[in-house]
């Protein structure tokens, strides 16, 4: 019988608060969330204010799939796509004049290698103008209801005007991820353009291969890198049958290596090695033994009436308690289905779910249990009817003895 899997979705479940969790990483703002309960796991100043450099590119990838129905759609790219982007040391995805490519193709070339190319011409095509694009990326902030966050840019260079937070930027990279192809392109490893001209990979895998860094669980994201917003990253990954999703801000630029990946890899690792989904009650298993009187055996299990897994620190055992109220003895006479009680379960003291029990198997009449378990009452009843018997063969013989006449 498949069994049920139900998350119990409160923050209070941790001992300690997760920002106040010390981890040794150079990453100024983090939010780390479980995305299969919606929990935050781990935040360290993500509501602070600061440059998010190329994870702008996430609005703009939102932006455009939301304005554009057909991704495999055609478009020419123009000297307009590649004007400033030499001046501004942005990173390229490849693309060239009046190369003819697809959307498709730009939203892989804007979100694996984060090309500025790629970024200017889906704002152009989709908009008519860069700055008419960055209106739109405005007006969906404003509608996600983002307080803190702004976008001057389409490509996320440095700008006082182009900011946003850590938990804001976790928002809209959740939103993004709603959408199937913006999953699937930041999953992909590998991607070829439809002209077959050029060819894509993963920056972050790129990167964890190049330095040694073992992050098999992060599925895919993106990255950013600017001076001011230093080293960014914004991943989703996946162990043990838990979703994580991940954004990082502000570590330590260095070419030499990337620390930001060095902190995802630190933080996802913390959590995996002490975290995990947890049946904390399961319904094949009793909870608690109560007496069963005119059956042939004296005592009954009670059940939990579903499973409830729930993600924990690994040593959380000692602190599931249950507290039951209710019939502590039921009898051949209860039906099944029959209420029994209330059944509490507590985390730490804290109370994660309360179920009604009920009786769930029928319970055979047993004559010698019976007999044995009223055997007293049912002495005295025999006496009492003995007795009450001899009485009335006493009064009847009295009655029917012949009267003696008198002399």
């Amino acid at each position: 019988m498949k069994k049920v899997l139900s998350f119990i979705l409160v923050f209070i479940l941790f001992i300690t608060k997760t920002n106040a969790l010390d981890l040794d990483i150079s990453s100024k703002n983090v939010i780390l969330y479980n995305l299969d309960s919606g929990e935050v796991l781990y935040e360290k100043a993500a509501d602070e204010k600061i440059s998010i450099a190329s994870l702008t590119k996430i609005m703009t990838a939102l932006v455009t799939l939301e304005n554009v129905q057909d991704l495999d759609q055609q478009v020419i790219l123009t000297s307009e796509d590649f004007e400033g982007l030499i001046e501004a040391n942005a990173v390229t995805a490849g693309f060239t004049k009046g190369e003819v490519v697809t959307y498709r193709d730009l939203l892989y070339g804007l979100l694996l290698p984060s090309g500025a190319d790629a970024a200017k011409a889906l704002a152009r095509n989709v908009s008519g103008s860069e700055e008419k694009f960055i209106e739109k990326m405005n007006e969906k902030a404003k509608e996600m209801n983002l307080k803190t966050t702004h976008f001057s840019t389409v490509i996320g260079l440095d700008d006082v005007d182009n900011y946003s937070t850590a938990k804001e930027v976790s928002l809209i990279f959740k939103e993004a991820l709603k959408n199937k192809d913006f999953k699937e392109i930041i999953t992909t490893q590998n991607y070829t353009s439809s002209d077959g001209k050029i060819k894509f990979h993963s920056t972050i895998s790129s990167n964890a291969k190049k330095f040694n860094i073992e992050v098999p669980y992060i599925l895919g994201g993106k990255t950013g890198t600017t001076t001011d917003a230093g080293l960014c990253l914004a991943t989703i990954a996946k162990a043990d049958g838990v979703n994580y999703m991940l954004v990082t801000l502000g570590a330590t630029y260095d070419k030499k290596a990337p620390h930001h990946i060095e902190d995802a890899e630190i933080i996802y690792d913390y959590f995996i090695e002490n975290y995990g989904n947890h049946l904390v009650v399961n319904k094949e298993k009793p909870f608690k033994t109560i007496k069963s009187k005119y059956t042939i055996d004296e005592t009954i299990k009670l059940y939990p009436n579903k499973d409830i897994t729930i993600y924990l620190k690994n040593d959380y055992k000692d602190d599931i308690k249950y507290v039951y109220e209710g019939k502590e003895e039921v009898s051949a006479f209860d039906k099944k289905g029959e209420a029994l009680g209330t059944l509490k379960i507590y985390y730490q003291d804290k109370l994660i779910d309360t179920q009604n029990i009920t009786l769930n198997e029928s319970l055979n009449f047993n004559l010698l249990s019976f007999i044995k378990e009223e055997i007293l009452i049912i002495s005295i009843i025999c006496i009492i009817s003995i007795t009450f018997i001899l009485i009335s063969i006493i009064l009847i013989k009295q009655k029917r003895k012949p009267k003696i006449a008198s002399q």
